[in-house]
């Protein structure tokens, strides 16, 4: 634990982390906030609340990139101001919308969502030096895995008890405060030997858009597919049981085994390439579906989830090795964009392999995802392997020895 005690008191860095938490909870939980609110407060059907969710969702997807190009030009605090502007009027105008204009609002939110998750990335890889990014990577998997497991359960635990107006309300109030939070403290996203790449100018797409960032966004969207998948098989094998109501234990058992994977994975001094821990998160997920009780899905899934953290982070560490400092949110912001799209497709993908099957098939599904997604990385990487960048101090250190020889 020594290495998370060093990563932690880098200055800056834990207060980062803090509001990003905050932000970030929030924003898990707005697709089931827009749904609760869909079905409850416009007394509307789950197709309705589908395609609000739907609608959002497009807009993270392309809102991403975007924002990321943008920081990129403008700096960290134009787009986090503008961003958290735009969340306080979505988020406090939702109960009088009807549900036409919900949409376009849902997808104007989505376009112009608080960027807490690459935002945190990008101040990690400025931050800290190569030897403690992965530990830093790890935890802040970590973080994701605690906001996933907080923010929607507090979203349909609010809306039990007061109306689903208010928690949007709430849910919108936490995600100005995060967003906020990360201005004032306006972290840095570029180290110091990298404060001149304004100089050395934007690198053209082609130089860092290779086959080794193909390789690693695949195994992002491939991921999150996986573990989208995942989530609606458990629910599936749950309902089939007759044991729905166990499905809080579920969640909190694989929970804490995910945070005690990634904590696990930071402190390990050679961990294995991506795509190795992803087909083996695939294969692990394949015999999940012979578990028919909650207890026995608990272990039968302890595999996947312990894997789901490490896999997650050594995707981001991997983006941020081969990332230049000169674009570092836009990629980003390609990373989370394949993320979301893996979320998006994860779940209807594995939805029909359950209705034309069982449960079990849902579980396979899932796995074959992410075994195919891990080999067709392993596949790309190495039939064309990617340079890694270089940083802004070793291109002037080059244009100083071509100097030399030239002269």
């Amino acid at each position: 634990m020594t290495g998370y005690r060093q990563i932690l008191a880098v200055p800056g860095l834990a207060p980062l982390w803090g509001v990003s938490l905050l932000a970030r909870t929030a924003i898990t939980a707005v697709v089931m906030a827009l749904t609760m609110y869909v079905v409850l407060g416009l007394d509307m059907s789950y197709v309705a609340a589908g395609g609000a969710a739907a609608a959002l969702t497009t807009g993270l997807a392309l809102g991403g990139p975007l924002l990321g190009r943008v920081i990129d030009r403008r700096g960290l605090r134009t787009v986090l101001l503008t961003t958290v502007l735009a969340q306080a009027v979505f988020w406090l105008s939702v109960p009088i919308l009807p549900y036409t204009a919900l949409l376009g609002g849902a997808f104007a939110a989505g376009l112009l969502m608080v960027p807490a998750q690459p935002v945190t990335r990008q101040a990690i890889a400025a931050m800290t030096t190569a030897e403690q990014r992965r530990a830093a990577f790890a935890l802040e998997s970590v973080q994701g895995e605690l906001s996933y497991m907080v923010g929607p359960a507090v979203v349909i635990l609010c809306a039990a008890k007061v109306s689903p107006g208010v928690v949007a309300w709430g849910l919108g109030a936490a995600i100005v405060a995060g967003g906020t939070g990360i201005a004032l403290l306006n972290p840095p996203l570029r180290a110091e030997d990298e404060a001149d790449v304004g100089a050395v100018g934007r690198p053209p797409r082609r130089e860092w858009l290779g086959v080794g960032m193909i390789a690693v966004l695949t195994m992002a969207f491939g991921t999150t597919m996986l573990l989208s998948g995942v989530d609606l098989a458990i629910v599936a094998t749950l309902q089939e049981a007759g044991q729905v109501s166990w499905a809080a234990v579920v969640v909190a058992v694989l929970g804490v085994t995910s945070v005690a994977g990634g904590l696990i994975y930071g402190a390990l001094p050679r961990p294995p390439p991506t795509w190795v821990l992803l087909g083996l998160l695939g294969l692990v997920t394949i015999p999940a579906g012979l578990a028919h009780d909650w207890r026995w899905l608990c272990v039968a899934v302890v595999g996947t989830v312990f894997l789901a953290a490490p896999t997650l982070s050594s995707v981001a560490e991997a983006v941020s090795r081969l990332t230049p400092a000169g674009v570092r949110g836009e990629v980003t912001g390609l990373q989370s964009t394949a993320q979301s799209a893996g979320f998006a497709l994860g779940s209807p993908v594995v939805g029909v392999a359950i209705d034309v099957s069982v449960p079990a098939g849902g579980f396979a599904a899932a796995g074959l995802a992410g075994v195919a997604a891990a080999l067709a990385g392993c596949l790309v990487s190495r039939r064309c392997p990617s340079p890694q960048p270089p940083t802004s101090a070793r291109q002037e250190a080059e244009r100083r020895t071509d100097t030399t020889r030239v002269r």
